[in-house]
């Protein structure tokens, strides 16, 4: 007996579904942050505000950076970056909102503070599953010459249901994609 269309669409689905959460959990969830290390400037990126402004002045306190840099395309009226963004004594902190204002904004705003101010090593903070697009982005439109990255997870758990994670390992990978067309950064300033 021969399955009809709709047992084989069913199946290609569950298909493509499995192969993106088995891959996405081995190569997004379970991502490898760097070892700490001192650095020039410790950067943490945009997204959810989910204790990575507290942890990236927490290391910089702890001595791995004198300076922190939030990317803040939040606007002006948002809370949590008024609180962190506050002038300190102990501390420099730079709030700025990348342009464009994605992961690939992020790392040309690092770039540019870097050439002014001669950093030659950041640790990045986001997301463990984020680390791996972020580290590629960063190696392409920061590192190069002479750079380096050291990439660093929120430390915290993240209590996705199996269709949030699929979500999410979905849109890392059309993320991924995306930033290899884009290519090199050399031609932007």
């Amino acid at each position: 007996m021969r399955a009809g269309p709709l047992p084989a669409a069913v199946l290609a689905l569950v298909s493509v579904l499995f192969l993106n959460g088995a891959t996405g959990t081995l190569f997004f969830a379970h991502a490898e942050p760097d070892p700490l290390r001192k650095v020039d400037a410790i950067v943490v990126l945009g997204g959810e505000h989910d204790g990575r402004e507290a942890y990236g002045l927490k290391l910089a306190e702890q001595g791995y950076a004198p300076t922190v840099l939030m990317s803040d395309p939040y606007g002006s009226r948002d809370r949590v970056m008024k609180k962190y963004c506050k002038r300190r004594t102990d501390i420099e902190v730079i709030c700025r909102p990348p342009v464009p204002s994605t992961t690939r904004g992020e790392a040309l705003m690092t770039r540019s503070l870097a050439e002014q101010r001669g950093w030659r090593s950041v640790i990045v903070i986001s997301w463990r599953y984020h680390l791996p697009r972020a580290r590629r982005i960063f190696d392409v439109c920061f590192a190069p010459p002479g750079r380096t990255v050291v990439m660093r997870d929120v430390p915290r758990t993240y209590p996705f249901s199996v269709a949030d994670w699929q979500f999410t390992y979905l849109y890392q990978y059309a993320a991924w994609v995306k930033a290899e067309v884009q290519g090199s950064c050399n031609s932007i300033t």
